[in-house]
């Protein structure tokens, strides 16, 4: 995990655009950091009466209590924003510089070269298909390009519109500790951090694919319950014209929410063998405000007839991987958690909750299809693994900072 880094100068300015959850968590992690000497935010809009009302917003936060808490401790100073700047947009939180851009809502039109932001985050989740020109009226990832920054990391997973075309070769998908050093900074101008969810489950599914090879899995499928997101309503509405969701519309206070997840194809590209494993993912949302889990479900064969995978040797293979190569990024816990327990923890990529890890092993046979008196059999094993994240701080944005900040020193 990349350390601290002493010279706030070395890395250069930051730019951040949009001011939703990833994007204000985001200015908190390298607030925190300081590993840039200063960050350039894009609002896009005025917003409340001026730098006050947007100094409230970032100080202050219902899911993780204060910044000055989440800094400090209780100990900490009741305030740390001063040196509020309404003409210039600027204010200095704990230290660091923070300049608000509140004009240009498309990419191409923020200006990034002015600013000096060479490294820009894209946590808007309105601009997310690689293949859409710079200059398109409506906006698009690279116009961030066009506006001078160097190299743009867009906060979710890629989505092309048009089935026809392929990633192009600058873009590349990456989660940390899994394939970040397949980043070329002389290459790749776009890059994805996956989503929250790729990330976890990236870090459950690796282990065991380096343990028990491709071969041995026999299908998996996940599971994420997932906190709500601002993209769902609090009260029932009226769906938008040509919605084909309907559930999307449905109060996220009162309800267990069916729904998608790009988790499966955005898996297959930061982990490329898993494209030799039949996978199915699914989503539902529940009415908390952040803490997710994955329950990843496996089935598992072995060359030796008399192996039956116990619980035991799946605990191992992750106890393993998180006092080893995975150290960084994988908790092992024994302890008996529940969603709250990850809200705000601040480091892992997921927390595998060892007590709920289950096992079944049976005899699968197979009829031969020209001896019908014949048969084999081989022991198949399911396997159940519950892992915990914080879809929002914890664990998604500090993965996210990890990868903004060994991206800018790169780029050096």
């Amino acid at each position: 995990m990349i350390t601290e880094n002493s010279n706030t100068d070395e890395l250069g300015i930051l730019g951040i655009n949009g001011m939703g959850r990833i994007g204000k968590l985001s200015l908190w992690h390298h607030i925190s950091r300081k590993a840039f000497s200063e960050i350039v935010v894009n609002l896009g809009r005025e917003s409340g009466k001026g730098l006050e009302d947007i100094a409230s917003f970032i100080e202050k936060d219902s899911s993780y209590g204060r910044l000055s808490n989440y800094l400090y401790g209780v100990k900490g100073p009741n305030r740390l924003i001063e040196n509020l700047d309404e003409a210039n947009g600027t204010m200095t939180i704990d230290g660091v510089k923070v300049k608000f851009l509140r004009t240009a809502r498309n990419p191409k039109d923020i200006g990034w070269y002015d600013h000096g932001a060479r490294l820009v985050v894209d946590s808007t989740g309105a601009f997310t298909d690689p293949t859409v020109p710079g200059d398109n009226p409506k906006g698009a990832l690279r116009g961030h390009l066009e506006g001078g920054t160097e190299i743009v990391i867009l906060s979710a997973p890629f989505k092309i519109k048009d089935k026809a075309l392929n990633m192009p070769n600058d873009a590349i998908t990456t989660v940390m500790g899994i394939n970040d050093e397949e980043f070329d900074p002389r290459q790749h101008k776009v890059l994805s951090a996956a989503s929250c969810t790729t990330t976890c489950l990236s870090h459950m599914m690796k282990p065991l694919i380096d343990h028990f090879g491709v071969d041995d899995i026999l299908s998996a499928s996940m599971v994420t319950i997932h906190a709500t997101t601002s993209s769902q309503n609090v009260l029932d509405s009226v769906p938008k014209a040509g919605a084909t969701d309907l559930r999307k519309t449905r109060s996220v206070m009162n309800n267990i929410i069916l729904t998608s997840t790009g988790a499966a194809s955005a898996l297959k590209l930061v982990i490329p063998e898993m494209s030799g494993i039949g996978f199915m993912a699914e989503s539902v949302r529940i009415p908390t405000s952040s803490g997710s889990l994955v329950i990843l479900t496996l089935n598992l064969q072995t060359a030796d007839p008399e192996h039956k995978i116990r619980r035991a040797e799946i605990n191992d293979i992750y106890k393993t991987a998180a006092e080893g190569p995975y150290k960084d990024y994988i908790l092992y816990s024994e302890e008996q958690n529940v969603s709250s327990d990850i809200v705000g923890f601040p480091k892992a990529a997921t927390v595998i909750e060892a007590r709920e890890t289950h096992t079944r092993t049976a005899m699968m046979r197979v009829q031969s299809t020209h001896d019908s008196g014949h048969s084999l059999e081989a022991p198949v094993t399911q396997a159940v693994v519950f892992g915990w994240y914080d879809n929002e701080l914890g664990s998604y944005t500090n993965m996210l900072g990890e990868r903004t900040v060994t991206i800018a020193r790169k780029m050096l």
